[in-house]
């Protein structure tokens, strides 16, 4: 292999582990032996644990938000909401492990590189669509941010009980979370569908 493909297998296999075990569960040995190299080649290439897991963990959040942001193309809120909401379960479904790195305990020196620095990022832009809705309405923008913070932690919260549980499927999770969102407690649809995107 060369240099750059041997990272990628090595990358490719840390966070194969760090899916499973997580990263105190991770040792050096066990990402080279799953590899067929030696304990020298995982250093020379990352320099330790803590070098591989920042690789998996920067790209895992690339992935997420391009996901995410790429998908925020309607201008109806409730679409943007519904957007949102099955980027999230598309990455948890085509990319459990990358989503299982995210949310498992992080190491403290990877405090910017874990699922709540990613969530905060995701709160902060759809703080940016809330706050031009809510001035558009008459509602304090001010709040933007705290609505922001209880849409994101709701669908991420749920994402993570959706990963184990695969049921009901995708496309219904993602129509009962934005029947919540958008309708509230006091007005849910007893049959919320989608208006944005077809079941898969």
């Amino acid at each position: 292999m060369s240099f750059s493909q041997r990272r990628e297998q090595l990358i490719s296999v840390g966070r194969q582990l760090f899916a499973e075990k997580g990263f105190d569960g991770t040792s050096i040995e066990e990402i080279a032996g799953r590899a067929k190299v030696s304990k020298p080649v995982v250093y020379e290439h990352f320099g330790g644990k803590e070098g591989i897991y920042a690789v998996v963990v920067d790209r895992e959040v690339n992935a997420l938000l391009e996901r995410i942001t790429g998908a925020l193309t309607a201008g109806h809120p409730r679409e943007l909401l519904e957007q949102a909401a099955l980027a999230l379960l598309d990455y948890i479904e085509q990319e459990t492990n990358g989503f299982r790195v995210l949310v498992r305990e992080s190491p403290v020196m990877s405090a910017t590189g874990n699922f709540s620095s990613v969530l905060n990022d995701v709160a902060h832009q759809v703080e940016h669509i809330l706050g031009a809705e809510f001035k558009r309405r008459g509602y304090d923008p001010k709040l933007a941010e705290l609505y922001s913070q209880a849409l994101v932690g709701m669908v991420a919260l749920t994402g993570r009980w959706w990963l184990e549980v695969r049921k009901p499927r995708k496309d219904v999770v993602a129509a009962h979370l934005v029947n919540l969102a958008w309708n509230g407690l006091s007005h849910l649809d007893t049959k919320p569908e989608l208006r944005t995107r077809k079941a898969k």
